[in-house]
């Protein structure tokens, strides 16, 4: 996960969660996410919440970033952004 992250964000560090939003030839709507177990233990274990809770978080992430929504990168600001708020909504509806 650091090297994709390097490579494709230019921040060589681990992340939990990386989305690549792809073009399909005929209009439809691509992507990849690729989320780190390791990275999603810990961020688990830092917020006392399940990591199939955690997991499920990082999946409606990325999709949501393939969607083309995005969000601040410092913490404060990215945890009060419309994509997270939207996130949280979508995590209810889904428990």
């Amino acid at each position: 996960m650091r090297g994709l992250h390097g490579r494709w964000k230019g921040a060589a560090r681990v992340t939990d969660v990386l989305a690549f939003p792809l073009t399909d030839p005929r209009g439809g709507l691509l992507g990849d996410i690729y989320i780190c177990r390791w990275a999603a233990a810990r961020e688990a274990r830092a917020r006392r919440v399940p990591l199939a809770q955690e997991l499920r978080r990082l999946v409606v992430h990325g999709v949501l970033h393939v969607l083309g929504h995005d969000h601040p990168h410092e913490e404060a600001a990215r945890l009060r952004s419309p994509m997270w708020r939207r996130q949280e909504r979508y995590l209810r509806a889904l428990a």
